[in-house]
């Protein structure tokens, strides 16, 4: 990522997207490291709650790309039914929310008229960053309210 030897929240997530397409992949047997990273004895070591969160997207995901069409991407009414059952409170947050034409549209980076596993994870992303953003928003709120309270209380 860029060179200043820390990453920022939103380095960390592009991260992590990467790492849990590659989970997928090898879920799939689609990379020969399966064999080396689930038959070694660290593999039996309990799961992270990084990896375990990982795990539990590409489940998600496939609850919902196995419904139509092809088994490992979502359609534009797969896609739909995935964010207003999995993301329903997170985009309440959203100001301006896009259509899911406009997210489809988006996501469909090689405009073959369904997502990707790789796609949906720009969204998560997407969806994540701003959550993150949104947390320390309300945070600072809080913090400036506590700080005037104690003003006040100091006047009287």
């Amino acid at each position: 990522l860029n060179q200043d030897r820390e990453l920022t929240f939103e380095e960390f997530t592009i991260v992590l997207a990467k790492l849990t397409d590659d989970a997928h992949r090898i879920s799939h047997g689609d990379d020969r490291l399966q064999l080396l990273l689930f038959q070694t004895p660290q593999a039996r070591e309990p799961r992270s709650e990084l990896e375990k969160a990982m795990d539990i997207i590409i489940d998600v995901f496939h609850q919902y790309s196995r419904r139509e069409g092809d088994r490992d991407t979502l359609t534009k009414k797969e896609l739909k039914l995935l964010i207003e059952q999995q993301l329903v409170n997170y985009l309440k947050l959203v100001k301006n929310r896009a259509t899911i034409d406009e997210i489809m549209k988006d996501l469909d980076i090689n405009k073959d008229a369904q997502i990707s596993f790789s796609e949906v994870m720009l969204l998560i992303t997407r969806v994540t960053i701003a959550a993150h953003e949104y947390l320390h928003h309300i945070e600072d709120q809080q913090q400036q309210q506590q700080q005037q309270q104690l003003k006040h209380q100091h006047q009287h």
